[in-house]
């Protein structure tokens, strides 16, 4: 089975951390970072 490799995007860190927790129990999701804007997550991906 292949991984499904995420970045987070939110500016609200309480959304964010649900949405990490709700993947964790994914056994396909990977969470590989988390970004705050935009900018941030075009930075990530870099």
């Amino acid at each position: 089975m292949k991984t499904i490799r995420v970045l987070i995007v939110d500016d609200d860190s309480m959304f964010r951390e649900v949405i990490r927790e709700l993947l964790a129990m994914e056994s396909d999701m990977e969470v590989i970072g988390e970004a705050g804007n935009g900018l941030e997550a075009i930075q990530q991906t870099k």
